[in-house]
């Protein structure tokens, strides 16, 4: 009946089941007819896609450093370990576990982290980033997890743990990493909509930073990375959105002709810079003979030039238009609880070292806890079988008559323990052996609780000193993996190249000055000069006219061109001598001015704008050089003096806008030239900035002295090279310089060296014999080296000998030897080890005085000068002009010059409340 009546149940259940699918499908049909609108469903469907490819691929977790596939292939590699190389494809298929997504992401993912050498100790051909060389499949190379990542990735005890993709096996959520590896590693990716690129830093630094957090004090991080090369760090903006970071490669000069690249820049291959060099030099911006790949384990390319071509300047084009320079643009962005977050290098490098100490503090909280488990239980052993307890048990009958008899037995000995007796404390007493009990020894019990108490005595006070314990933690990772992980990158600020200033010249420039047409395809007219298609042209006309254009194909400019050049910006260096009539009735005027800044393609009036105004005579004058020029004049009425000479010396130098010194109101026959004259600008003062190696002449850096145009630089080298040369403010310096001084010929150079091939140490004196050419003056054995030069005129030198039988020696260079030729070996010093050689004071030297100088400063005018500091006679005074003046005229021009300098004190007084007033309204 019973069974009946549940047939009955299961019947009514499914017609009920039936009813409702009917129901279900009827609702299905009418939702069916429903319209469903595809933007809802793009927008939700759009936002899965894009959260999955942003914390599942793309973008790595803040807490390890790592992304997903990188995490599997970590986690993976452990699974395998067993201190034996693995097939990289062996280890691909065991990730594929983890990870849904194909055997080539995976191969690839690991390539990678490989590349960084620091998670993966690999074997075989993994590829080259110097090169770009892709590694080698799968199958045929080998890896194996390196004892670092062994030692600071992995610990299952403080994992978190969560089912893989098909619920078949458990994989981590994070990895314990106890170290800054995302810092350490960079990171790079692509989202949907979003994107991150963190540069890799420093394992020592990194380390180095760490530490200072924990001990309270300021930090500060730069990327470096494994291709080495020279990079400026001024705008990193802590590795946030907006920043740059410039690198380049090293580049020295190998000879005149061969300029050598060791190390490239970062995101950059052998291959990538190669390909943009020969592009640059097939535009012509810089000119190149040929190029050489000897990279191997280390990079070596040498860029042989054409003869003729500097290679200073070739290093400053190479920067300017190849891949030599590049800019980073960093954009630190990882996941944190799910979301993608924004933060810089520093904050991220605070998280890391907070979640190392408190991984540290949850390794030491179960490391005591297991400690004192062991502890308990082995003092229930100690007990259980000094105190014979297991005799308690023989006449038990049941198990729990076993557990209580213990239990009973245990009582009066476990006042000391730390924790209750519990049911598994007495089953794991029953399971001791008998063979233990027979063979227990009490003392070494004892001493076995007692190393116990020793180490829960250091763990503790390793968890009440955690920030100290954290510190030490540090420096044990730096003296143990840190050896071979110095910085690679050169940290340097860069100088800004001007791409108008080292561009080669890779067009020719010509002009028809009848017709006022200049440009690169006027083949058949005037030549002027080789240039590049991105210089300018000034320009200057019969008429007084000025302008500035780029140069182009053809462009129309205004005829009767009486000069044309390349364009310098800021150049104070080039004066023009200029003389015009003031139009057709008009004196006539001379002056000199310098062209520092214009507007291009703006027409400027050098004389005063009347019509008919006529350049009488013009030069341009590369160094400031003054000429003297003979004035004729025209026969007519009473003028008796017809001719006359006249020194541009005599002028000062100011802007192009001034009028001038009148020459006379009569008409001018001609002017000839009579003689060339010297520079009359002021000798350059020249600064050399140690942080970006360069020259300057804005007061940045040490001052080096005042240079006239035959001046020059004495460069001597830790190789032994020397040289004296022209100072050029794109100029490169060898790393290994040592000595950067004003050259003054007659003074000699000093040196002890050790001369590979004699074993012997000798002292020199020598004087540069050949200018603008390098030369070495020790020998050119591979184990020769320069122990000390001295550049003073009568330098002494102490020597400390390696045995200390043997007392200090001073040398008198000056008493020692003669000045010889450079190429000279010189005298012995001694055939003893030295182990120091120091530069003392050095004697007292009267050097000669030099001649001060006469010449004239450059002065900035932009405005006309109605009125002159001198008047010139006009010529009926029957005399020459710029004449010797009398006392009385001296005195007058005295007080003409003191009235003009207090308008102009008073004037530029005046300019700076202006400017005052102006920034308050502001």
């Amino acid at each position: 009946m019973s069974e009946e009546t549940n047939d009955n149940e299961h019947e009514e259940e499914l017609t009920n089941e039936g009813e409702q699918l009917d129901s279900d499908y009827q609702t299905d049909s009418v939702q069916e007819e429903t319209i469903t609108k595809v933007t809802g469903m793009y927008k939700e469907w759009f936002l899965d896609y894009a959260s999955y490819v942003i914390l599942e691929r793309a973008v790595p977790s803040l807490e390890d450093g790592l992304k997903p596939v990188q995490r599997r292939i970590m986690h993976s590699m452990k699974d395998l370990d067993d201190g034996r190389y693995n097939k990289v494809a062996n280890i691909v298929g065991h990730t594929m576990q983890y990870h849904p997504h194909g055997d080539a992401s995976i191969a690839d993912a690991m390539v990678q982290i490989g590349q960084k050498e620091l998670l993966i100790d690999m074997q075989g051909n993994w590829g080259n980033i110097l090169t770009g060389d892709r590694a080698a499949a799968s199958r045929y190379i080998e890896a194996r997890l390196s004892k670092f990542a062994l030692d600071v990735v992995f610990n299952p005890k403080t994992t978190e743990w969560k089912m893989s993709y098909d619920g078949r096996r458990k994989e981590p959520i994070d990895l314990p990493v106890k170290f800054p590896l995302l810092l350490a590693q960079g990171a790079e990716g692509i989202a949907v909509g979003l994107s991150t690129k963190i540069l890799p830093h420093n394992f020592i630094e990194l380390i180095d930073a760490s530490i200072k957090y924990l001990k309270g004090r300021s930090f500060k991080i730069v990327p470096d990375f494994l291709t080495g090369g020279i990079a400026d760090f001024t705008n990193y903006n802590d590795g946030k959105r907006g920043g740059k970071v410039r690198v380049r490669a090293k580049i020295s000069q190998l000879d005149k002709k061969t300029l050598v690249i060791n190390e490239i820049p970062f995101s950059t291959t052998t291959t990538s810079l190669i390909d943009s060099i020969l592009k640059a030099n097939d535009k012509g911006k810089i000119k190149i003979k040929k190029i050489e790949d000897n990279t191997a384990a280390e990079v070596e390319i040498l860029v042989h030039l054409p003869p003729n071509v500097s290679p200073d300047k070739s290093i400053d084009a190479l920067y300017a238009f190849t891949n030599c320079e590049t800019s980073i643009s960093p954009l630190a962005c990882t996941i944190e609880d799910n979301k993608p977050v924004f933060v810089g290098v520093s904050e991220m490098l605070k998280h890391s070292t907070d979640l190392t100490v408190d991984l540290l503090k949850q390794e030491l909280e179960i490391q005591l806890n297991e400690l004192e488990e062991q502890w308990h239980f082995s003092s229930l052993e100690r007990i259980f079988i000094e105190n014979r307890i297991y005799r308690d048990i023989e006449e038990e009958e049941t198990w729990q008559g076993v557990i209580d008899a213990i239990d009973s037995g245990l009582k009066p000995y476990i006042k000391h323990l730390k924790r209750a007796i519990t049911v598994d404390d007495i089953t794991r007493l029953t399971e001791i052996r008998i063979k233990k009990i027979s063979k227990f020894d009490i003392d070494k019990a004892k001493q076995f609780i007692e190393g116990l108490e020793e180490k829960i005595a250091i763990v503790k006070d390793h968890l009440a000193n955690l920030i100290e314990f954290a510190i030490n933690y540090f420096k044990r990772l730096k003296e143990t993996y840190g050896k071979g992980k110095e910085r690679k990158t050169e940290i340097r600020i860069f100088d800004d190249i001007v791409a108008s200033k080292v561009a080669m010249n890779n067009a020719k420039l010509y002009v028809n000055r009848e017709e006022g047409f200049i440009g690169t395809s006027l083949k058949r007219d005037e030549f002027v000069t080789e240039c590049s298609d991105i210089d300018n042209v000034i320009i200057f006309r019969r008429d007084g006219g000025m302008m500035v254009t780029k140069i182009d194909s053809k462009t129309f400019v205004g005829k009767d061109i009486i000069h044309v050049a390349i364009f310098k910006k800021k150049d104070k260096r080039t004066v023009y001598n200029f003389m015009y009539k003031d139009g057709t009735r008009g004196a006539s005027y001379m002056k000199r001015f310098n062209v520092t800044s214009v507007t291009r393609d703006k027409e400027y009036d050098l004389a005063n704008g009347n019509k008919g105004s006529k350049v009488l005579y013009f030069t341009a004058n590369p160094n400031g050089e003054a000429e003297v020029v003979t004035i004729s004049l025209r026969a007519i009425g009473s003028v008796k003096k017809l001719k006359w000479d006249i020194d541009f010396a005599d002028l000062a130098v100011k802007g192009r806008a001034v009028r001038g010194n009148t020459i006379t109101k009569y008409s001018i026959k001609s002017v000839d030239f009579k003689s060339e004259g010297v520079s009359t600008l002021k000798p350059r003062k020249i600064w050399f900035d140690d942080t970006v190696q360069r020259l300057n002449v804005d007061e940045r850096g040490e001052l080096l002295g005042e240079f006239r145009a035959e001046d020059k630089l004495l460069i001597v080298t830790q190789s032994g090279k020397a040289k004296a040369v022209k100072p050029n403010l794109a100029m490169h310096f060898e790393d290994d310089m040592i000595v950067l001084e004003k050259w003054k010929p007659n003074k000699p150079i000093s040196a002890i060296y050790f001369d590979g091939e004699k074993e012997r140490y000798y002292v020199k004196r020598f004087l540069i014999e050949t200018s603008e050419k390098e030369e070495v003056f020790i020998s050119d054995h591979p184990k020769s080296q320069l122990e000390i030069v001295a550049t003073d005129y009568r330098p002494i030198a102490e020597i400390q000998y390696s045995k200390r039988s043997l007392e200090n020696e001073e040398v008198n260079f000056e008493e020692f030897i003669a000045v010889k030729g450079i190429k000279a070996q010189g005298n012995q010093l001694t055939t003893d080890k030295i182990k120091n050689v120091n530069l003392l004071e050095s004697l007292p030297f009267e050097e000669p005085e030099e001649k001060p100088s006469e010449e004239i400063e450059v002065i900035e005018e932009e405005i006309i000068n109605d009125k002159l500091p001198i008047e010139v006679p006009e010529i009926e005074t029957k005399k020459p002009i710029l004449k010797e003046l009398s006392a009385e005229e001296k005195a007058k021009n005295a007080l003409q010059k003191s009235i003009a300098k207090k308008k102009a004190e008073e004037k530029k007084e005046m300019m700076k409340v202006r400017q005052n007033c102006f920034n308050i309204n502001r």
